[in-house]
């Protein structure tokens, strides 16, 4: 997994300075009806990292890993992500990404077939959270950087 980590790596490094140059006004403008503004956007980041951080360490304990869903809307209501300080959130979300992303390159070989059956949805494997939750992560910076 020592490939995917470098990449969330780069990504969060290329990432980083562009969110920081970005003021409180560009983070807090609507983008329309039911759209979440760019901070509520960086804070449903943040919370996938930690969604995903527990399910990358618990599904090396499982087969299968059944752990829950998450309702988005309730966490990102539930941190205030609109209220807060921009720069605080930027450094959260380095924060967060680096550490999952050491968390990534541990995970052993072996385990990376472990099936992992999140909510409702069909079980997959835990190589294929990994890489989701990047592309995921990948997505949403572009609905941020635009």
């Amino acid at each position: 997994m020592t490939t995917i980590a470098d990449q969330l790596r780069r990504i969060v490094d290329d990432a980083a300075p562009r969110l920081g140059r970005m003021s409180e006004a560009d983070v807090t403008r609507e983008r329309g009806p039911d759209k979440w503004v760019k901070k509520q956007i960086l804070g449903h980041l943040i919370d996938s990292a930690i969604n995903n951080d527990v399910r990358f360490v618990l599904a090396q304990l499982a087969d299968p890993f059944v752990g829950p869903g998450y309702n988005q809307n309730v966490w990102n209501a539930a941190h205030g992500y609109r209220e807060r300080r921009w720069t605080e959130l930027v450094h959260l979300w380095v924060a967060i990404n680096e550490h999952l992303a050491h968390a990534m390159a541990r995970i052993p070989d072996a385990k990376l077939n472990v099936r992992c059956v999140i909510g409702a949805a069909a079980p997959v494997t835990l190589e294929w959270l990994i890489n989701d939750y990047v592309e995921h992560l990948e997505h949403h910076l572009e609905q941020i950087l635009a």
